[in-house]
């Protein structure tokens, strides 16, 4: 048996592409899965802030951020977010920046560190994604963040000390500082079996191609150690 392939994804629940590319990568595996010798994937999300200065409660919407503290126009940020809405919507994800609530995410990454302890890892990644961009829901503070974690099964109570103990901060500096030794400067960036670095929102059909070159590589080294 080949062992499954490992993709390490280092994300932001607050980075539109993220949720994008994340859409992408699951829709290009699910193109494998008909092969006659489909890739087996193993996916693991890790922490990165782009915003780390952002407040739990911001005061205003998305244009407002962007020109605030990005330095972008209003009529800059509204053309970016249309753009951006509009290649969500061929993911298949109906992003609503005129609800969204911006605000800061490393509670949000310390829960997604609980989860991963407790294997809900890829279930609340996704429940915070959609809570951020299509319901316009709160991701950044205790008590709405512990709602979308029982949500996906975790325990309320295991959950809420997990966030006031901030036991887990430790391994959010850790992914972010494992970051900045691979030189990553944007996400979403995938680290494909720890060899091939890809970044950015790619393409349903660029995840599919190396799903499969990659458990096609392993198939060989496989094939060669039994010869």
């Amino acid at each position: 048996m080949t062992d499954a392939i490992k993709i390490d994804v280092w994300s932001d629940i607050a980075c539109p592409w993220c949720y994008i590319g994340k859409r992408n990568l699951e829709n290009g595996l699910a193109a494998t899965a008909a092969d006659d010798d489909a890739p087996v994937v193993e996916i693991e999300y890790h922490s990165y802030e782009l915003s780390p200065d952002t407040p739990e409660d911001f005061d205003g919407g998305e244009v407002d951020y962007l020109s605030q503290h990005k330095g972008i126009s209003p009529e800059s940020a509204r053309e970016m977010l249309d753009r951006v809405t509009g290649v969500a919507a061929d993911a298949g994800l109906a992003y609503r920046f005129d609800i969204l609530k911006h605000t800061n995410t490393v509670k949000a990454h310390e829960l997604l560190h609980f989860a991963k302890e407790n294997g809900k890892q890829l279930e609340l990644a996704e429940v915070l994604m959609s809570a951020y961009f299509l319901e316009g829901k709160h991701v950044g503070r205790d008590d709405d963040l512990i709602a979308l974690a029982v949500e996906v099964g975790l325990d309320e109570a295991e959950a809420r000390e997990a966030l006031s103990s901030q036991r887990f901060r430790a391994a959010v500096r850790a992914d972010q500082e494992q970051a900045r030794q691979f030189g990553i400067t944007g996400v979403p960036f995938f680290v494909i079996d720890g060899k091939y670095g890809v970044s950015g929102a790619q393409p349903v059909e660029a995840f599919s191609q190396i799903a499969r070159q990659v458990w096609s590589e392993r198939r060989e080294v496989a094939e060669t150690a039994d010869a």
